[in-house]
């Protein structure tokens, strides 16, 4: 049963959110336009003119450690002098590493936080986190920022600095209406495009005819490239919260997000545009309905028996080898859908099926809830704000996406981006060999490894008049396509998997928010009783998807349920909703 909110306050939960992964750079090129951390803005000219200085860079988001290499260290050393350490709690440590960073009080000179919520709010009481203002440090260095992304400084001022501190910055700041999403959505589902195009491209009506598709395509294709077993679909359990991840995943196919922004907790799913809620053990609701999805294709032999053990890059190893035919997000089929592949006809695609209404979050000039952040204690802070503003540029978007101008991409002679010889072979992220005199190393390998985001890439860049996105450029639209790009728009009569969800009235966009509402900091009776409930909804779901039978499964989903209940889930609930409904928001 949906049930319905009383007010329009739950735009704040599902604006606020984003996954996954897309990264951000640096360029080495000096002077540019547009509040772009030009040489005036650095004070002393040229990177290599001032001393050279080794940066930590604490990245709740980063999934690599140590000293950043490659292309984009050549473009920060160039045009900052600095070098940077990374520093990935995801890597080692998780929360316990956040927390060894707090009490030893410094958390680093550049911050990252995967959230605004607790970790960001208590660095902040506590003095870890410089305000942007002292000093004059934002108006000094941070041209950029207050020029491309005003709204979002702002808020961040009433939000978390009492309307006069500035503590950092949110991630992809939007402008302008509409899908903020590129060629392609965040979510799929993506298939094996050329097997199903063998079986007859049969119609898939609802979520659960995705499984004798994948049986079909699993006999077509038993084995991967490297001999290994192949599967309809590969789940992993590192990215699990209070509940299993990619069981909520289903609820996004179908305009539901989690319950994240003010909401702590997460045990709501609230729908984009609407006013309406599903508690995540609802009957009838998404969570469940993705549980037996995953149950009925381990029945059918089509689950990975790895899932509940492995870690998302091992599930992107799997990918790249073909081991897998169902893709939750489009942005994992990089790993296979390489240039040798795809010439040859293979490739991941989206294939979408009827009923779906796929989450679409928005431009937000207010920005998402990842945080760009300074230490308190951080090492020449007028130097990272010059780098924190240069990502925030026209420029700084570019360069330390796609890597310097003239090599992935560059500027024809009417003023327009389009994508170089070598760039049709590096990007997005493919480990093709980079020149030295652009940092030697793979293109892969030096990506920006910090892994947040700063301006949207659908933006549109002020000196060229398209995106920043190089995807959804008229050059690369029209540029000759892949063998499995051709088949796919022919049969799909689009150019591009967000055309396709827009054309055909397919999708949920949320609408941009700004509330002075500080994310809620629950009780510590509440945090107790979430993670109680947390822990018996995870291991719950992992059980029942791996249930021997339907009988076995109904008795795993009882007892989840009112293990749950016991614990208080009721109560957590009835929080979030409150919650939710005490902030109005007049555009909702």
């Amino acid at each position: 049963m949906k049930k319905r909110l009383g007010s329009s306050a739950l735009l704040i939960l599902i604006c606020a959110i984003m996954i996954f992964t897309a990264a951000c750079s640096s360029s080495n090129n000096g002077g540019n336009t547009n509040g772009s951390g030009s040489e005036a803005d650095s004070g002393n000219g040229a990177g290599g003119e001032r001393e050279e200085i080794t940066i930590d860079v604490f990245s709740m988001l980063a999934n690599y450690a140590g000293e950043q290499p490659g292309w984009f260290a050549k473009l920060v050393k160039d045009k900052f002098n600095i070098k940077l350490n990374i520093i990935a709690s995801n890597l080692a440590g998780g929360q316990q590493k956040i927390a060894t960073m707090m009490a030893s009080g410094d958390m680093g000179d550049l911050v990252v936080f995967g959230s605004n919520g607790k970790d960001y709010q208590d660095a902040i009481k506590a003095g870890l986190l410089l305000d942007w203002t002292k000093d004059d440090l934002l108006n000094k260095h941070g041209q950029g920022l207050l020029e491309n992304a005003p709204e979002a400084i702002e808020a961040n001022k009433k939000q978390f600095g009492g309307g006069t501190a500035v503590y950092g910055i949110g991630f992809d700041v939007g402008t302008g209406e509409g899908p903020s999403e590129g060629a392609t959505m965040t979510y799929g589902p993506n298939l094996r495009w050329d097997l199903y195009q063998k079986l007859g491209s049969p119609e898939i009506k609802t979520l659960n005819d995705y499984l004798p598709v994948l049986k079909q395509m699993k006999e077509l294709e038993p084995k991967s490239e490297s001999g290994r077993p192949t599967y309809g679909i590969s789940l992993w359990s590192d990215w699990d919260g209070n509940y299993m991840t990619l069981a909520k995943v289903v609820a996004q196919f179908y305009g539901y997000n989690e319950g994240d922004g003010l909401n702590p907790a997460g045990l709501i799913l609230t729908h984009q545009n609407k006013d309406e809620w599903q508690g995540v053990l609802d009957e009838d609701g998404h969570y469940l309905e993705g549980l037996k999805f995953y149950y009925d294709a381990n029945q059918m032999g089509l689950l990975d028996p790895d899932s509940l053990t492995q870690k998302f890059s091992d599930v992107s190893s799997k990918f790249q080898d073909g081991q897998i035919l169902f893709s939750h997000f489009p942005w994992v089929d990089n790993v296979y859908n390489t240039p040798e592949r795809t010439a040859q006809g293979k490739g991941l695609a989206l294939v979408p099926f009827s009923e779906e209404k796929i989450t679409s979050y928005g431009q937000s000039p207010y920005g998402g809830n990842r945080v760009w952040a300074i230490g308190a204690k951080a090492k020449d802070p007028a130097r990272i704000m010059e780098f924190v503003n240069w990502l925030y540029t026209p420029e700084g978007v570019m360069e330390s996406n796609y890597g310097p101008k003239g090599l992935a991409w560059d500027i024809d002679e009417n003023g327009k981006p389009f994508v170089t010889e070598f760039g049709w072979k590096a990007l997005p992220a493919n480990a093709e060999p980079v020149p030295a005199e652009y940092g030697g190393g793979t293109f892969k390998d030096g990506t920006n490894q910090i892994n947040n985001t700063t301006l949207k890439l659908t933006n549109i860049h002020p000196e060229t008049g398209e995106p920043y996105d190089y995807n959804i450029w008229n050059s690369t639209l029209t540029h000759n396509p892949d063998p499995v790009t051709k088949s796919w728009r022919e049969a799909m009569g689009v150019m591009t998997a967000k055309e396709y969800f827009v054309k055909n009235e397919m999708i949920e966009v949320s609408k941009p928010f700004f509330t002075t509402e500080t994310p809620a900091t629950p009780s510590a009776q509440m945090q107790q009783m979430t993670t109680g409930i947390g822990k018996i909804i995870k291991e719950y779901s992992w059980k029942m998807i791996y249930a021997k039978n339907e009988a076995e499964y109904d008795q795993l989903k009882e007892e989840m349920i009112s293990k749950a209940k016991g614990l208080g889930y009721d109560e957590v609930v009835q929080y979030e909703v409150e919650l939710a409904e005490k902030t109005v928001f007049p555009n909702r």
